[in-house]
């Protein structure tokens, strides 16, 4: 097992809005018999409302400074042997002190999911707020692809079966 997860029992799946890193989470959980934990879930149970409503509210750094604490709070629950895949949120990993904790305490593994498949995936729901405009909505991503290439594992992303991505995990030098 890789040293880095057998000290801290927690992979990190990293990506822009829409690259799956849910449904991919919850499949690879199951499999391996983990916890699972959604960020943006937790953190809309926690405020009691969904993300959009926090950006509309309280924007976005306020948002961010709410997903840093979730973010830390998971890290804390897996080092006290809590074994969990955590879905991060499409914009936690482009924050360095975000970036920086989740590097440093498990394993992060980006799911490279090309453009033209977020987009539409995307387009399929309203509530997301960084992608209401088209434009800065493929700049987002342009941008923060740079962070995410420092995750420690990339699995590309080629269709909509999440099979295959959790298959290609389960394939790393991790276990």
């Amino acid at each position: 097992m890789n040293l880095k997860l057998k000290r801290t029992p927690g992979i990190y799946l990293v990506g822009f809005m829409g690259s799956g890193k849910s449904t991919v989470g919850r499949i690879l959980a199951e499999r391996l018999g983990w916890h699972f934990i959604d960020v943006d879930e937790e953190i809309e149970a926690a405020q009691g409302m969904p993300i959009w409503e926090i950006f509309d509210t309280r924007g976005e750094a306020e948002f961010r400074r709410i997903e840093h604490l979730e973010v830390a709070n998971r890290v804390r629950a897996i080092e006290r042997g809590r074994a969990t895949v955590v879905a991060l949120g499409g914009g936690a990993f482009a924050q360095d002190a975000t970036r920086e904790l989740v590097s440093e305490n498990g394993v992060t593994v980006w799911l490279d999911c090309p453009f033209e498949i977020v987009e539409r995936r995307v387009a399929q729901a309203a509530h997301r707020p960084l992608a209401r405009d088209p434009v800065q909505f493929a700049e987002l991503y342009r941008v923060r692809r740079e962070s995410y290439s420092s995750a420690d594992y990339r699995i590309p992303i080629e269709d909509d079966d999440p099979s295959g991505p959790v298959e290609a995990i389960c394939r790393l030098p991790l276990f």
